[in-house]
């Protein structure tokens, strides 16, 4: 996955301020007797952990650990009996007893971008996405 945009930038800070900080931490343990670099140490070492811990907590609270696959930011959710398919489908067949009977069928390309959530009642089929030539619902034949 590429960085762009803001996530660069902090990529960038992140790398500059540890570069610093291993710096300063280097000219302490030369230039300073080595219990003074050892707190300082310490001290970076417990503000360090407390930062990652903000970080984790923040990217939890944004959806980092949602579920609907490969990142796509959906989410896929299906009442008991249901079913539920997120993306883009092609010759599948989707529901009870639902087959396919013919031969297999090529993808097409995506003509819309797919973000929207994608949710099935009880005993309900619901598809997210392009839906072609697929068998859709209880017993469908395609």
């Amino acid at each position: 996955m590429a960085v762009t945009g803001a996530a660069r930038v902090w990529v960038w800070v992140t790398a500059v301020v540890t570069g610093l900080a291993g710096v300063g931490l280097t000219l302490l343990a030369t230039l300073a007797d080595l219990d003074t670099a050892g707190q300082a140490a310490s001290v970076v070492g417990a503000v360090v952990g407390l930062v990652a811990l903000l970080v984790s907590v923040i990217a939890l609270q944004r959806g980092g650990g949602s579920s609907g696959g490969s990142g796509s930011g959906r989410t896929v959710r299906s009442g008991r009996g249901g079913v539920a398919a997120g993306g883009n489908i092609t010759g599948s067949a989707l529901g009870k007893n639902s087959k396919v009977t013919g031969p297999r069928t090529a993808p097409g390309t995506s003509s819309s971008p797919g973000r929207s959530d994608v949710r099935s009642g009880r005993d309900g089929v619901a598809a997210g996405g392009d839906i072609t030539d697929s068998a859709l619902g209880e017993g469908s034949e395609r």
